[in-house]
């Protein structure tokens, strides 16, 4: 007799099978899921080979953050998988019309963006975690007696803002295509912003007072990549664990966005 009224209000159940369906929607579509590796070895493999370098170079430039620098300095390249990843998640059912079956399966829009929100997080967490602390310790290993262990000072803080910083970037990408409705016009939008910003624009004092706020880099502090913090050339307006709270905004504005658009706008 109340069957229409529980449907209406779907119970932790129907959550569970939503976020069960997106995981296993997920799994099936192999050019999505492959995506996730080279983050991996994207990171690692420059791990290594920046650890290397450094263990080469001169004394004077080994100090300071650069063991640190040299685990997660890969992640800037190896991000760009992840982001791609939270764009397909979303803009292939676009592309493909799937969408609409999606939301006739499921008419509870929120429900369904939950569970796409869930089970991207789950994934890009899952593959966050063993990316940073492999690189981690692949770098210190290249960097031999230079290296730092996993205590060490600043060390245990860079290595879980590291693993916020992947997941909470895939997230926003997924925000990002829930406004833009399709692949191509987020990856249009994401990847030169993201790819230009860390690979020398954001270095630009006069850019970098802008690009410091860029989701993709408000990290850096944290993941000690942004430079010498008591060095007036490289210090950024923030602290670490702030910059961490700036990518936290970033993520749920476009999230809340990408909600919105979903609600209002017809698949």
């Amino acid at each position: 007799m109340h069957s229409g009224s529980a449907a209406g209000r779907p119970g932790p159940a129907s959550a569970g099978a939503v976020l069960l369906a997106e995981l296993t929607k997920i799994r099936t579509v192999r050019s999505t899921i492959w995506t996730l590796l080279p983050t991996f070895v994207v990171s690692v493999g420059l791990s290594l080979l920046v650890g290397f370098s450094f263990a080469r170079s001169s004394e004077q430039q080994r100090g300071g953050d650069l063991p640190l620098f040299a685990a997660f300095f890969g992640l800037t390249l190896g991000q760009l998988a992840l982001v791609v990843f939270g764009v397909l998640v979303l803009g292939s059912e676009y592309s493909s019309g799937t969408i609409r079956a999606t939301l006739v399966a499921v008419p509870q829009r929120g429900l369904v963006y939950l569970g796409k929100v869930l089970a991207t997080g789950l994934l890009a967490l899952a593959v966050a975690v063993p990316t940073v602390l492999v690189s981690f310790f692949t770098a210190q290993a290249a960097l031999g007696r230079y290296g730092v262990s996993l205590g060490s000072a600043g060390a245990p803080a860079a290595v879980v803002g590291a693993c916020l910083h992947l997941t909470l970037l895939c997230l926003f990408a997924l925000g990002v295509t829930a406004m833009l409705r399709g692949s191509v016009r987020s990856l249009a939008v994401l990847l030169p912003v993201f790819f230009l910003g860390a690979q020398g624009l954001g270095n630009i004092p006069k850019v970098r007072t802008v690009t410091q706020f860029l989701p993709d880099q408000t990290s850096w502090v944290i993941m000690h990549l942004a430079g010498p913090q008591d060095d007036a050339r490289w210090a950024r307006d923030y602290g670490p664990w702030t910059g961490v709270g700036l990518l936290v905004l970033w993520t749920a504005a476009s999230l809340l966005g990408g909600y919105l658009v979903l609600r209002r706008r017809d698949a």
